[in-house]
């Protein structure tokens, strides 16, 4: 997964048009590339260390689950509503965990 900045999208974005200018005429010059390939290393650094977290999120979000249906069955009739939408909260917040992990593991 990369995670490029905005700066550093478009300086990649303006490498990428320069060398390609470059090859046209057929004298890319190295420099271009290797510009190209650290910026390339710095986002795919950033990406592992965001999908690291948001794997350790969506952990935290399915023990949570766990625990608000372990709740749910031990709740007494009184609290048992109040139980049922903590669980409804707790199984929201995994879907969208796993949805941030899913989206950040296809970019």
């Amino acid at each position: 997964m990369y995670s490029y900045t905005k700066a550093e999208s478009r300086e990649r974005g303006k490498l990428f048009r320069k060398g390609l200018r470059q090859s046209l005429a057929d004298c890319v010059d190295p420099a271009v590339r290797r510009r190209i390939e650290s910026i390339d290393q710095a986002a795919a650094e950033r990406g592992a260390l965001e999908l690291a977290a948001l794997h350790e999120v969506q952990a935290k979000a399915r023990q949570d689950l766990a625990a608000a249906k372990a709740v749910e069955r031990t709740a007494s009739r009184a609290d048992k509503a109040t139980a049922r939408e903590a669980r409804k909260q707790a199984e929201e917040r995994v879907r969208l965990a796993e949805r941030a992990v899913q989206k950040a593991e296809r970019s």
